[in-house]
């Protein structure tokens, strides 16, 4: 593992964190795209099916267990405890297209024609768009409060520091290469654009983050 993935990493662990805080801090989760966390938690069951099947190493099962755990900890807190905080009228964004693009990519394109890399290359697709709820409804309200916005952050800095750590391993490795993830880390590296130079320019500034409604 090179330092790049080893932040990526450590951005992604931090993301979730900051979420989980902030909900039980707040004890609401009034702004949270359930939808997004949701998908979120579909990537993850879908991606790590090998956790029954294969040992990598101990970084990378305990990796696998908490991204998996703490999403649908954050579902259950988000349609159980906080249930009443939810404002579902916000949160209205079509995941079915989201669902059935990745499907038809993941059958058409995917790393290798069995089940599990089909449904690997599914989770890596959807991942790839899993945020557009998320970034929706921040639209729709026109602003969001910063702790929110640093998850947000974090989520698309993970993503980048991904890109650097795929560069890195060209040069240095071998017959690396990867296209799949390639290209949808590259596509969802992408809709975080507009939301990066707008942290940059306001939140970064001490100022309160706004969109354009």
């Amino acid at each position: 593992m090179n330092i790049f993935r080893l932040f990526a990493d450590l951005l992604h662990l931090g993301s979730i964190f900051i979420l989980i805080a902030r909900m039980h801090q707040s004890k609401s989760c009034a702004g949270i795209s359930l939808k997004t966390q949701s998908l979120y938690l579909l990537v993850f069951a879908t991606r790590y099916l090998d956790l029954f099947f294969s040992f990598v190493s101990v970084y990378n099962t305990l990796m696998k267990l908490f991204f998996l755990g703490s999403s649908g900890y954050i579902v259950y807190l988000m349609t159980r405890r906080l249930k009443t905080t939810y404002d579902k009228v916000l949160d209205t964004f079509r995941v079915e297209y989201l669902l059935v693009g990745a499907g038809v990519f993941a059958l058409v394109f995917p790393h290798k024609y069995t089940v599990l890399e089909i449904l690997w290359s599914f989770s890596i697709y959807l991942e790839s768009v899993a945020i557009l709820p998320q970034l929706f409804q921040m639209t729709r309200t026109g602003e969001a409060d910063n702790i929110t916005s640093h998850y947000v952050f974090a989520l698309g800095g993970y993503r980048a520091l991904y890109i650097v750590n795929w560069v890195y391993r060209y040069y240095t490795e071998d017959k690396y290469s990867d296209y799949v993830a390639w290209v949808a880390g590259v596509v969802q590296t992408v809709l975080y654009s507009d939301f990066f130079y707008i942290y940059f320019t306001r939140i970064l500034k001490g100022k309160t983050f706004k969109l354009p409604v």
